[in-house]
């Protein structure tokens, strides 16, 4: 229990932190682009157009809102968290007691595949289950965030929002964009795993030292590859999850709308747009688009 509140507390903290570039991804990701492209230099040096990037977005940002305006959508985002941590951790205990019960024809040699592919398992259950109880808070975060757009206030609390999602939506509206989230989740999780322990067992000498950090330092890099690799997913549900909600960020011009999240992914394909917000920093002007001052945005 006590380590269940140390983890609460401190992914709190980071909820905290890194809030305004979660805030800002999102804003990007459907579209929005309030300012214009200004000419500036990459990194080689060649003059190029670019996009504003973190900072210049969230002094934007500020301009319109004042400081308090880069925590839109916390408090949702805030029992996400903790909720997600509490499934998390009791979905972990209740398969830890069942490999206890069943004994030791579920244990598997330590650093071995069958292990590996063990605890990958437990986890991606663990997260699984965390990610379907938080998902309807994750949906009110993202369209308080949406709101910007528009300058719309239709969501403005917790609860508030669970009963205009229910009486417009339904039951079905607080899981938009659920089943992109699952599947990058999960995916991302087994590239990650398993590609850090195929670095692990063939390229790394068990005999050199400072072997753990190597190890460590692997199984970050494999995370990262693995979140760019899924980053569609990411970048789809997050579109569902607004769409035809009766934002202005969900509603076109900024989005068509979509019967189902294939319709969603086949058309930002088409558009070129499937790595929408994926970087915040050194954003380049998208090939063939024009931007349109009056909606803020490309085409």
């Amino acid at each position: 229990m006590a380590d269940t509140c140390g983890q609460v507390l401190l992914g709190s903290g980071l909820t905290v932190l890194s809030h305004p570039l979660m805030y800002i991804k999102v804003l990007v990701q459907v579209g929005h682009e309030p300012l214009a492209p200004t000419l500036g230099r990459n990194m080689f040096g060649r003059q190029v157009y670019q996009l504003p990037g973190l900072f210049a977005y969230a002094k934007h940002i500020i301009k319109i809102d004042g400081k308090a305006g880069l925590f839109k959508g916390l408090a949702p985002r805030l029992c996400a968290g903790t909720i997600g941590t509490i499934v998390h951790s009791k979905a972990l205990q209740c398969q830890e007691e069942k490999i206890e019960v069943l004994g030791s024809s579920l244990k598997s040699d330590e650093g071995s595949l069958q292990q590996v592919i063990n605890e990958t398992t437990k986890e991606m259950i663990a997260r699984s289950c965390a990610t379907v109880v938080t998902h309807p808070f994750h949906v009110i975060t993202l369209r308080c965030m949406v709101q910007f757009i528009g300058r719309e206030a239709k969501y403005s609390g917790v609860f508030d929002s669970i009963v205009t999602i229910y009486r417009e939506e339904g039951i079905l509206g607080f899981f938009a964009g659920l089943i992109p989230r699952l599947l990058g989740d999960v995916l991302s999780l087994w590239i990650c795993n398993m590609l850090a322990h195929f670095i692990n067992t063939y390229t790394i000498d068990e005999s050199t030292s400072h072997t753990g950090e190597i190890k460590n330092c692997s199984q970050a890099v494999t995370g990262f590859f693995a979140s760019m690799l899924t980053y569609p997913f990411v970048l789809v549900s997050n579109m569902m999850a607004v769409n035809n909600c009766g934002l202005a960020g969900g509603l076109p011009p900024y989005a068509a709308i979509y019967p189902n999240w294939l319709h969603c992914w086949s058309h930002l394909s088409r558009e070129g747009n499937m790595s929408r917000g994926n970087s915040l920093f050194f954003r380049k002007l998208p090939a063939g688009k024009t931007y349109a001052i009056e909606q803020k945005r490309f085409f």
